[in-house]
Order: C-alpha cells, then sequence, then structure tokens
C-alpha cells in the first residue's frame, strides 16, 4: 500500500467522522459531507459511497432504538391480530411513522437526480442560514403532545419538513425535531419521532441503491478505503447520536442556530 493509498484512506475517515457526527444534529450531514469532501480534494464520491455511509449511520440509529424498535413492531402486530387497546397507541405511531416517510420518499424518487446536480456550496450556506432562522424561533417552545397524542395532521407536516431536508444544508435531523416541535410535540417525542421517521426513508435509500452497490466497477480497489469510512461513520454516528440526546434533553437546541449561521457564513467568504 502506497502513502497515496494511506492518504486516501485517511480522507475516507474523515469523511467518515464528518457523517458520523453530523448525521445525528441539525447541522446537514450532506452539506456537511460535501464541503469536507472539497476541502479534501475528493469531489463527489458518488452514489455508492453514500449508501454505504448513510447504511453505518442507519445501523448506529437500529442499535440505540432497537427496543422501540421491538416494542412497536410486536404491539404493531398484537394490535392486529387482536384489536386490545393496550396496544393501539404503538400501532397509531407505527402509521404514522409510515404516514410521515410518504413525502420524502415520493420526493426523493422523483427529485434526487435533479437536487445532486444543483447543489453549489452557495446553496448549502443558503440552507444552512435557514436551518438557523428555524431552530432560533422554536428555541423556547415546549410541546406537550406525547406519543399518543400525535395526530395524522401532525405526521404528514413533519413529513414535509423531511422531505424539505433533502436539499442539502437543510438538515434531515433539524427540519423534523423543528417541525416536531412546532406542532405541539414535547421535545423527547419530538426527537423520537425524527429518527423513527428516519430509519423507512434510509432503508428505502439502502433497497433502491443496492444494485448501484453490487455494480461498482472499483469494489476490490475502494474495499479498504470504504470499509474504514463505514466503520468510522458507525461509531461515530452512535457517539453524536447518544451526545444529542443530552442536547435534547436539557433543551439546547439554539447552540446549533449558532453554528449554522457561522458556517453558512465561512462558506459565503470563501468558497
Amino acid at each position: 500500500m502506497g502513502e497515496t493509498d494511506i492518504i486516501y484512506i485517511l480522507k475516507m475517515i474523515i469523511i467518515g467522522l464528518v457523517q458520523g457526527f453530523t448525521e445525528p444534529i441539525p447541522v446537514s450531514s450532506s452539506g456537511h459531507v460535501m464541503i469536507a469532501s472539497e476541502i479534501l480534494g475528493l469531489g463527489n464520491q458518488g452514489f455508492t459511497f453514500a449508501i454505504l455511509t448513510n447504511t453505518a449511520s442507519l445501523l448506529a440509529i437500529l442499535y440505540i432504538y432497537r427496543q422501540d424498535i421491538t416494542r412497536l413492531a410486536i404491539n404493531f402486530i398484537h394490535y392486529l391480530k387482536t384489536k386490545n387497546e393496550q396496544y393501539k397507541s404503538d400501532f397509531r405511531f407505527v402509521c404514522f411513522i409510515v404516514i410521515g416517510s410518504i413525502p420524502a420518499g415520493v420526493l426523493g424518487v422523483l427529485l434526487n437526480d435533479y437536487i445532486a446536480e444543483n447543489v453549489s456550496m452557495t446553496t448549502i450556506a443558503i440552507m444552512l442560514f435557514v436551518t438557523g432562522v428555524a431552530l432560533w424561533f422554536i428555541r423556547n417552545m415546549k410541546g406537550v403532545k406525547g406519543e399518543g397524542d400525535i395526530t395524522i395532521k401532525d405526521a404528514f407536516i413533519v413529513g414535509l419538513g423531511q422531505a424539505v431536508a433533502l436539499t442539502p444544508g437543510i438538515s434531515r435531523s433539524g427540519a423534523t425535531i423543528i417541525s416536531a416541535i412546532a406542532v405541539g410535540m414535547k421535545q423527547d417525542t419530538a426527537l423520537r419521532f425524527s429518527f423513527m421517521l428516519y430509519i423507512p426513508v434510509s432503508l428505502g435509500g439502502v433497497v433502491l441503491g443496492f444494485s448501484d452497490f453490487l455494480n461498482e466497477p472499483n469494489k476490490a480497489d475502494l474495499a479498504i478505503p470504504y470499509l474504514s469510512a463505514f466503520i468510522t461513520t458507525l461509531l461515530m454516528t452512535y457517539i453524536a447520536m447518544k451526545w444529542f440526546m443530552g442536547i435534547m434533553k436539557n433543551g439546547k437546541l439554539v447552540y446549533f442556530t449558532y453554528y449554522c449561521f457561522i458556517v453558512g457564513i465561512l462558506l459565503l467568504i470563501f468558497f
């Protein structure tokens, strides 16, 4: 392995760190990966790499929420079989996750290629400002809705927020958490619903991109760099998600407002 190969692997590890750290927090992982790739001189790593790192983040989120996911799946099936009221709340929650996933799923299929081809650093900067402003407006909101109080309208509005976040620079977690808090959800409910919405949309992306991954012509040459990025992304997503859960518990989302503004300004100045 030559020096050039080692440098490339190190760059992939850095991209994995960026993807993993920014995926859970409201600052746009896709935007930050594009910024990091530009700084490192990597350019666009392509759809296969994006699917790989997103899969790593997905696995970390699945692990963190494994007990909730298991409970929801079991109680959803129990309600279908028995119509027992004790399972109805979890049944409704799963239905709302499905409803909330529809906007991003539809728009992702229709517009993903267009969005990917029409994004610049200026676009990312502007979208970061938008994210920052939205975070500022909901900084003091204290919702009252728990999982059992969510409505179809709430789920669809949060789903629209996730669809808007298809644009790099608009944070997926930020858009969904902002939307959830805006419709009155408590912060812990908003966080859980946001990342439950992430799961089916991310799974859909993995399924749609699996054939591209299998047909990647340079799989053998890219195996070590891509594996390095995958492992780094997996571990960093887990660490960042645990940290962000503490941030949400303490109601400190406003800090990300300042961060989005600072990065947006730096992008406009240097790019």
